[in-house]
């Protein structure tokens, strides 16, 4: 029984592994392996120096280094601001917190892209912005700028939801023996709360950075006219048009692969958070 769960589990994870190895091993074939009959999957003449192309031929560290400051800066906005809305819809009582509540809910049947016109009117005509007059006019606003391509994304509505339904979890009873020992609001939320709801911050952590490591449409609409605030997936999607032989083909992946990197690293960081909670484990 042992030796059947055991491969069962290594199958599912080949199965996994197996897209990002092909990804990874496709950029090192070269025309004759592409071409090779009967076909091949492992490179006769690996192209090794694919990789260090990526960064010589492209602008890669720019890219690189944009997605990391916009993914990070996001990602610390909306852990931030979905753990004390969260806390606050939780534990806390005042007129409101219903209907605050359902708004949080009904929103999130609303996707992003419906609100990217608006949004990029709001920004583009922000008054005594990047040029911009006090009626908004006259200059491009907050377009072309980090703020606009972080700012949008400053709260998200799952997030407030997640954290709400955690903290809900943790028994008011722990709020009020700190308060009878005299802990301000401040520190029962950092001290007490925050360790409790570990594995829901590591959770929205992962998935406010995978999404915004991948987000396209909205980057694409708000760098047009600042090439140098391309982040990585509008980089490479343009290097669909302007590559057509097979060398850049293996450029263009070795590029993909390169991307998927960090989201490895963070989900290898953070998975140790998702086995368990430190709140299950205080209550027994």
């Amino acid at each position: 029984m042992q030796i059947l769960k055991y491969g069962l589990l290594s199958l599912g994870a080949l199965i996994m592994v197996l897209p990002f190895a092909d990804m990874f091993i496709g950029a090192l074939r070269g025309p004759s392996d592409v071409f090779a009959n009967p076909p091949r999957y492992l490179p006769a003449e690996p192209q090794w120096g694919v990789y260090a192309r990526v960064f010589r031929d492209l602008p890669m560290g720019t890219w690189f280094a944009n997605s990391i400051i916009v993914t990070g800066i996001i990602t610390v906005l909306q852990v931030s601001t979905s753990t004390m809305a969260g806390y606050a819809l939780a534990k806390y009582d005042f007129t409101g917190r219903a209907s605050i509540f359902r708004l949080v809910v009904g929103a999130q049947m609303f996707p992003f892209f419906l609100f990217i016109i608006p949004i990029f009117f709001i920004l583009r005509f922000a008054p005594l912005m990047g040029g911009n007059d006090v009626a908004g006019q006259g200059g491009s606003g907050l377009l072309g700028t980090y703020t606009a391509l972080c700012l949008p994304f400053a709260v998200t509505w799952y997030g407030v939801f997640l954290m709400r339904q955690f903290f809900m979890a943790i028994p008011d009873d722990l709020l009020e023996a700190a308060r009878l020992d005299g802990a301000s609001e401040y520190r029962i939320f950092r001290s007490i709360m925050l360790p409790l709801v570990k594995p829901a911050i590591a959770t929205l952590t992962l998935f406010s950075f995978v999404y915004h490591w991948n987000e396209f449409i909205w980057t694409m609409t708000v760098t047009r006219t600042a090439p140098d605030l391309q982040t990585l997936p509008v980089g490479i999607y343009l290097l669909q048009g302007a590559f057509e032989d097979l060398d850049q083909k293996a450029l263009q992946q070795a590029a993909l692969a390169i991307s998927i990197l960090p989201v490895i690293v963070v989900f290898l960081a953070l998975q140790r958070l998702f086995v368990g909670s430190d709140f299950a484990s205080g209550v027994k």
